[in-house]
């Protein structure tokens, strides 16, 4: 495997830094997905385009009976400026993989690459899953679960790049490793005036002030302190001058929890508290509540499986059940469908790998790519009653 993956670890790197030179935002993925479609071709596997958007499924039988595994990777890059001075820097002004999905589409094509030669030893299928929109409410995972990409699946594996994780390391979980992710936005609305004559208006900016601490309290003092919540106020927009009281405040922020009830417990009293605050002020408001991500819980067996095959592999120091990440991620849409577990793969070293996810500045360590196909390799294969060591040196050359 290490001899097989060192040849194979050129073309990932060619894969990636194209996909990074030439990223697509969310639903937007269509060269994107025409790379990817066509080298799965060229292993001979069962592709089909235009799933949930631009999403891609390649499907490897097996010769023999077993089950069918579904691996999974995102596609989709952001709205930011990619400000790193590098041969692979993105062509695209404004939009950068600076999230390592460019990487995750590499590992997945790498996997892909090395479970194909092996077909004629597998016990089961495989089902190669590119997903578009992971970073895009309502995302592209739901797309093509209504797809129905998850038909004969029997379980499914995602694995994510992660900086703040130094290269060598594997983190996951069972239970939950992910928060639901939501986002709000609310409108108020007072009476403008004199900003020396506050008597004669309804202050929208001083109304929001009061909202902000209030929200906060919904956390402190009616969420079971057991129970890990977050509500953020990221962005609070009003008035257009110093001497004018606002008519008019937006906020928006975002919502994460772990727990679904607390989840529904924090939306019902963010109206409640909304409507009431500016009630007793007296301005009017209107409360907006987008539904996100479900929180992203493992299965316990494929956890221990994943994080079992991740200490087989060269390169790997250390394999961590990390603590729960307030990040959201849509694979949570599968793992709500069908058994199966996430996790994350170090891609970080304080040398040259030190910004975090969605800054202009974000890159990881390619040679992470190497431990996420074999991990992904090993995995389909432990669900089939396999062991690479077993089945002996792959054989073949790198296919481009």
């Amino acid at each position: 495997m290490k001899e097989r993956l060192d040849r194979l670890f050129p073309l990932m790197k060619k894969w990636r830094r194209h996909f990074h030179q030439y990223p697509e935002r969310s639903f937007q993925e269509r060269e994107t997905s025409e790379k990817v479609a066509g080298y799965l071709k060229s292993l001979n596997l069962e592709v089909k385009t235009g799933v949930g958007g631009y999403g891609v499924t390649g499907f490897l039988k097996g010769k023999g009976e077993g089950p069918t595994v579904a691996l999974r990777a995102d596609m989709d890059a952001l709205p930011i400026q990619d400000e790193k001075t590098c041969e692979y820097r993105s062509t695209v002004p404004g939009v950068m993989h600076a999230c390592g999905h460019d990487g995750h589409m590499a590992m997945l094509m790498g996997a892909a690459a090395l479970l194909s030669e092996l077909r004629e030893e597998l016990r089961g299928n495989v089902l190669f899953l590119f997903q578009p929109a992971e970073e895009l409410v309502p995302g592209g995972a739901k797309a093509m679960i209504e797809a129905g990409v998850l038909e004969g699946v029997d379980v499914i594996y995602g694995a994510h790049l992660w900086t703040p994780l130094p290269l060598g390391t594997v983190g996951s979980r069972p239970g939950v490793l992910m928060a639901a992710a939501d986002a709000f936005r609310i409108e108020i609305k007072g009476r403008g005036g004199h900003a020396g004559l506050p008597h004669e208006s309804v202050d929208a900016v001083q109304i929001a002030a009061h909202l902000v601490v209030h929200l906060q309290s919904i956390i402190s003092r009616e969420v079971n302190p057991l129970e890990p919540a977050v509500i953020s106020v990221g962005m609070i927009q009003a008035g257009q001058t110093f001497n004018v009281i606002a008519e008019h405040c937006r906020l928006e922020g975002t919502v994460r929890t772990f727990n679904e009830e607390v989840r529904r417990l924090i939306v019902r009293r963010m109206k409640e508290v909304t409507e009431s605050t500016c009630r007793m002020y007296g301005a009017d408001c209107e409360f907006y509540y987008e539904w996100g991500y479900p929180a992203v819980s493992n299965e316990s067996r494929p956890a221990r499986e994943l994080m079992d095959e991740a200490r087989k592999i060269d390169g790997v120091s250390c394999v961590k059940e990390m603590e729960p990440l307030m990040a959201g991620e849509d694979f949570s849409y599968y793992l709500k469908e069908r058994p199966g577990a996430f996790c994350f793969i170090g891609a970080g070293n304080d040398q040259d790998f030190r910004y975090p996810h969605h800054h202009p500045m974000f890159d990881f360590d390619e040679r992470a790519m190497k431990i996420g196909a074999e991990l992904l390799t090993r995995t389909a294969l432990k669900e089939m009653g396999l062991e690479l060591e077993e089945i002996g040196k792959i054989p073949g050359q790198c296919q481009e």
